[in-house]
């Protein structure tokens, strides 16, 4: 038996790990010495020439076998061993001025903050996007301060797997300033504007000690307002933390068994057009228009702006120089997104939060037929088609949509020959994707893989992805999920 003590560790072209034993190990005797294979007899010199065999086969097999066959069928989804750290960042946001004892009402010691303990975790970026952004405005009506906290990941969605967690983290959590900048993450105000900045909940528990807090459980409030529009379920929240003379209030969650969708704007009002009576107010917001990707994600656009510059013929018409300007970007996810979609028809869903706005483009209305829990197949087709559509609807839809926008335009001929695709797909599927798109004449075709990104950079990628689509003179997105950049 080989003693593993102590190994050496060399790394194959795929990246795995193989270890050999060290060659202290393989003869550890007090008081033995190495000798050369001729000073070596009978036994141990056959036990030497297996060894070197061994050595040499696993070297000849690293340096000619192709990498699939030392891969696992399984492709990593970060090139990087570990996530970030985060340790500069998290101390930046300890650092954030507003963090201070000291300061004059609205903030410091006598100032008055909110923090929603019932926020929704463990669903993907654009659903906590949604809800971060609106009681960052519930909480600026109501003249307290936010209660910032980090992203919450869902395990699936993340980037590296549960052993390499930071810190050992049950679940992923990713500081809420590596992904956005503003009033939502501790950002100013607008000039003038003397409304109290968020704060992170470390801070909280130091300004706001758990015995000095008032707890509002959401049970004694949501049963009150049960369907109501959404500007009521606001107005109604707002008068509540306006009239608390409390200097601190936490909104926790009623048990899931109760109320499996807590929050104070949840599920059931993003995914109804009860939510649009919000859009005029909350749309004109400092919240929503002080809103801005962070540093982290800008600088990830910037260092990939080179793969977005034209590489077709020059245009027979005057053309912007920058390539946003000539880019169609589409939402086109796959793999796991089918039974997401299935789930939403199954529960004749409409389309989600501004998605479901009149004046945009597209529009779905749930076909009859269907109820909670079911729905017929052609039903379910429909949903399909919207929600997850097919190689020739996506090549149609992205053709479509040039003309559109070509035909549309008051300021004389566009042009767009620039294609950002936001995608998870690979393989086969999207080669002849991209195959296809650029029989159509899209010369530059990017996609979400072909991004160049570092640690933390792979950490916030969706964003990255979204600021991209953004920017974009045309962006094709999927109305089951939500994108503020709309």
């Amino acid at each position: 038996m080989i003693p593993t003590r102590r190994r050496a560790l060399v790394k194959t072209r795929t990246g795995l790990p193989l270890h050999f034993p060290s060659m202290s190990g393989w003869n550890d005797r007090p008081n033995s010495t190495w000798r050369v294979p001729s000073q070596l007899t009978g036994g141990r010199r056959r036990h030497f020439w297996l060894l070197f065999g061994l050595v040499v086969l696993v070297i000849f097999l690293i340096t000619h076998i192709p990498n699939k066959s030392l891969t696992t069928t399984d492709e990593p989804k970060a090139k990087w061993a570990v996530p970030p750290t985060w340790e500069k960042l998290k101390q930046w946001e300890r650092d954030l001025p507003q963090h201070n004892i000291n300061l004059p009402f609205p903030e410091g010691k006598n100032g008055r903050y909110v923090k929603f303990s019932n926020q929704v975790k463990r669903l993907g970026w654009n659903n906590a996007l949604n809800e971060i952004l609106m009681n960052t405005h519930l909480a600026y009506e109501s003249k307290r301060a936010y209660v910032f906290q980090p992203h919450v990941w869902k395990e699936e969605h993340y980037a590296w797997p549960p052993e390499v967690y930071r810190n050992h983290e049950f679940l992923p959590h990713t500081p809420l300033n590596a992904i956005i900048s503003g009033p939502s993450a501790g950002g100013p105000w607008d000039m003038g504007d003397d409304a109290p900045r968020s704060i992170s909940e470390e801070w909280f528990d130091v300004v706001c000690p758990p015995e000095e807090r008032r707890i509002i459980n959401t049970r004694e409030v949501k049963p009150n307002i049960g369907w109501a529009d959404g500007i009521d379920i606001f107005n109604h929240w707002k008068k509540i933390l306006l009239d608390a003379t409390e200097r601190c209030i936490e909104v926790e969650p009623e048990h899931h068994t109760k109320d499996f969708y807590p929050q104070t704007f949840d599920l059931w009002l993003w995914g109804s057009t009860r939510v649009l009576s919000l859009w005029p107010m909350f749309s004109q917001s400092p919240t929503s228009r002080l809103l801005e990707p962070s540093p982290i994600v800008l600088s990830a656009v910037e260092r990939n702006t080179y793969l977005f510059n034209p590489s077709g013929p020059r245009p027979e018409l005057p053309v912007s120089r920058s390539p946003y300007e000539r880019m169609l970007a589409i939402h086109a996810r796959r793999g796991d997104f089918k039974e997401a979609c299935l789930h939403l028809a199954k529960w004749n869903s409409t389309f989600y939060s501004w998605n479901l706005l009149e004046e945009l483009p597209d529009s779905f209305t749930p076909p009859p037929g269907g109820k909670e829990g079911e729905n017929t197949p052609e039903n379910i087709e429909n949903y399909l088609e919207h929600c997850l559509p097919q190689f020739d609807d996506v090549v149609a839809k992205v053709r479509d949509s040039r003309y559109e926008y070509q035909q549309q335009s008051k300021a004389g001929p566009k042009t767009l020959d620039v294609l950002f695709l936001l995608t998870n797909a690979k393989g086969e599927w999207l080669d002849q994707l991209k195959a296809t798109l650029k029989e159509d004449g899209w010369h530059t075709i990017v996609t979400s893989k072909d991004l160049e990104l570092d640690q933390e950079q792979t950490e916030v990628n969706m964003a990255v992805d979204m600021e991209i689509a953004r920017r974009a003179a045309v962006f094709v997105g999927n109305g089951v999920r939500c994108c503020y950049f709309l």
